[in-house]
């Protein structure tokens, strides 16, 4: 293989209408014509990356294409002056790895705009731990912790043990907040070593929820998942709570009335990381290396390598992983 080639995880859409995932060598001359070209040294696998590498449409349009909407590595060439050969640096979010080449190739090629140089007293493994999965979990927090004081009450978090939620209950404890997680799954360990204090069955939290308000539990809620469970959510917030929605693969829909708004005062804050202004996005990288970074970071997350993506992406949308997927592209 050449100096100019690089390893990548590839989707390719057959004739049949079927998408094929596969490691191909590719040539760092056919990435895009933008500012900066950064050797990718970790990734990270999040459910949108699982969607993109199925070939869903709403998440990248044209195919063949390198998925991998996070990625950390180190800087190869620029054409800017802020931006240095050899630093280290963080991309996540905007169109990576949706329909600009991402995370899961060894080279990617971006706008200048797109980079954040890696934050001190994280490394670039770390920065990936927290990944697209910290970085929206820190958006949520933002919206809760000028509201809520760990003394007001309990945070629900819903999808606990996914990578936004498992985050979340980590970041949350770690400040002091009392959390109660929802999950799916049988085995509460995780949950337990992030810190949640109280775990909710899925089943059981959806139990007896078609009234207009519920009896409240938690000042506030960070919902991952949308739907019923948002919905619910909300009309067992307490007075004056705070509710910040980031997710829809339980439902897009949310069938509530206004009586939570009106009586409760309850706040319901959009998340969009996606598309965050690079003041906040700073600002709550700064915030995921310094106060908010919790010690056994590295310990909720599993390594892996571009040879093990396809059956971890099979995993994930079967609701089978926990915690962090790192990818190792070294």
């Amino acid at each position: 293989m050449g100096s100019n080639c690089y390893k990548a995880f590839r989707v390719e859409e057959t004739d049949d209408k079927q998408f094929n995932r596969k490691l191909m060598d590719l040539s760092v001359d056919d990435l895009p014509d933008n500012d900066v070209l950064i050797r990718v040294k970790y990734s990270a696998l999040n459910y949108k990356d699982a969607l993109s590498a199925s070939g869903n449409r709403g998440v990248s349009r044209t195919f063949p294409h390198t998925p991998g909407i996070d990625a950390a590595g180190i800087v190869e060439h620029s054409r800017v002056d802020h931006i240095k050969k050899g630093e280290k640096v963080v991309v996540t979010s905007y169109d990576l790895g949706m329909n600009t080449p991402g995370g899961f190739g060894q080279y990617i090629r971006v706008p200048a705009d797109w980079v954040i140089k890696l934050p001190e007293n994280l490394t670039l493994k770390q920065s990936m731990i927290f990944g697209t999965a910290g970085f929206t979990a820190g958006m949520s927090i933002r919206k809760l912790v000028d509201t809520i004081q760990p003394e007001d009450g309990d945070i629900l978090v819903t999808g606990a043990t996914g990578g936004v939620g498992s985050m979340a209950v980590a970041i949350l404890s770690h400040l002091g907040y009392s959390v109660t997680a929802v999950s799916g799954k049988p085995d509460t360990s995780l949950l337990k070593k992030l810190g949640a204090k109280k775990i909710i069955p899925r089943t059981d939290f959806l139990e007896n929820t078609n009234a207009p308000l519920l009896k409240v539990q938690w000042a506030g809620a960070i919902d991952t998942v949308g739907g019923d469970f948002l919905a619910a959510a909300i009309k067992a917030t307490g007075l004056d709570g705070v509710v910040t929605c980031c997710g829809n693969v339980a439902s897009p829909e949310l069938a509530i009335n206004v009586f939570p708004f009106i009586l409760r005062g309850i706040s319901l804050f959009g998340i969009d990381s996606q598309h965050c202004p690079m003041d906040i996005r700073h600002g709550i990288w700064n915030m995921l290396a310094t106060t908010w970074k919790f010690k056994f970071l590295e310990e909720i997350s599993t390594e892996i390598t571009l040879n093990d993506l396809d059956g971890k992406i099979k995993a994930i949308l079967k609701g089978e992983l926990e915690g962090r997927t790192i990818v190792n592209l070294n």
